[in-house]
C-alpha cells in the first residue's frame, strides 16, 4: 500500500535478465578522475620533446660539479645532466637566477630552469618563486610549476606537515594527481621520497638520492637522484615529477647557511 501511494520510493525490481543499477556519485566540477592504478594514463598527445619521455620508467639526475662553489663556496647555478637507465643523454636542466639571490637567499632563492634536449632546443620551463620552508609558515610553503612554452603542464606543492616533508602533484588544472612523502630521517646513504597515489593505497613510484661517493657528499653540492615511475604514466606527470626531483634537492641537500 505504501508503494501505491508514494511511487518512487521504493525501488522497482529489476526484469528478468537485466542487471539492477546501482546508484552511483556524480564527479565533481573539474575533478580528475583517475584509473584503478591510481595513476593518469599515458596521454595520445604531448607537447613536443616529451616523446624521449613515453617509453621510460626510470630517470638519472646527475648534478654537475661546479668548482668555483666546490672551492670557495659561492653558490652558483646549478646544472644536471638527466639520463635513462642505460646511461644515455635525455635532458639538460640548466638553473636561471641572479647573484643577489644566490649569496643571499641560498637554496630558497626563485629561479626558473630550462630543459634542453639532445638538440639543445628548450622544451620545459620550470619557475620555482621565493617561499619559506617550516611548519612556521603553513600559508607561503614551496611550490614549482612546470611549463611547456607558456601552457601549464602541472606543479608541485609542498603540504604542510610537522614531522616529514610532503607534496602534492598536480595537474594543469591544480587538481593534484600524486602524492610525495619523504622520510622522517633524511642523513641516510640512501634518501627514499615515496611516490603514491592521492589515497596512498597504490604505490606509483620513488624519487631516491643517491649515495656519490665520500668526497663528492663532503665537499660539493653535486647530488645525485634516481625517477623511478609507471612507464605507461603521462608523460606530462613525468616532466612534473622530474621538476619535483629539482625540487626535493633545492630544499634539502643544498648545503648553505640561509635559514628562515
Amino acid at each position: 500500500m505504501c508503494a501505491q501511494k508514494y511511487p518512487g520510493l521504493y525501488p522497482t525490481p529489476p526484469e528478468p535478465g537485466m542487471q539492477p543499477m546501482v546508484a552511483t556519485a556524480p564527479p565533481q566540477p573539474n575533478q580528475t578522475i583517475l584509473p584503478p592504478g591510481g595513476w593518469l594514463p599515458l596521454s595520445t598527445t604531448y607537447p613536443p620533446g616529451l616523446e624521449s619521455l613515453i617509453n621510460l620508467d626510470y630517470l638519472f639526475v646527475d648534478q654537475k660539479i661546479e668548482l668555483l662553489q666546490a672551492f670557495t663556496g659561492w653558490e652558483t647555478k646549478n646544472k644536471y645532466a638527466v639520463t635513462d637507465n642505460r646511461g644515455e643523454m635525455v635532458y639538460y636542466v640548466a638553473e636561471e637566477s641572479d647573484i643577489c639571490s644566490r649569496l643571499c637567499l641560498g637554496k630558497y632563492r626563485s629561479c626558473e630552469f630550462s630543459v634542453y634536449d639532445r638538440n639543445q632546443q628548450e622544451i620545459l620551463r620550470m619557475v620555482r618563486p621565493f617561499r619559506f620552508d617550516s611548519c612556521c609558515c603553513p600559508c607561503y610553503l614551496q611550490v614549482l610549476e612546470v611549463y611547456s612554452g607558456n601552457t601549464l603542464l602541472g606543479s608541485i606543492t609542498q603540504e604542510w606537515s610537522l614531522w616529514r616533508p610532503i607534496f602534492n602533484i598536480r595537474d594543469a588544472s591544480g587538481q593534484p594527481v600524486l602524492k610525495i612523502k619523504g622520510p622522517l630521517i633524511r642523513f641516510c646513504i640512501e634518501v627514499v621520497f615515496k611516490i603514491t597515489s592521492m589515497d596512498e593505497k597504490h604505490r606509483v613510484g620513488i624519487i631516491q638520492k643517491q649515495w656519490s661517493g665520500f668526497t663528492r657528499e663532503f665537499f660539493t653540492v653535486s647530488d645525485k637522484f634516481g625517477i623511478n615511475f609507471p612507464r605507461d604514466l603521462d608523460v606530462k606527470i613525468k616532466a612534473v615529477l622530474l621538476g619535483a626531483c629539482l625540487l626535493i634537492d633545492f630544499m634539502f641537500f643544498e648545503q648553505n647557511s640561509t635559514n628562515f
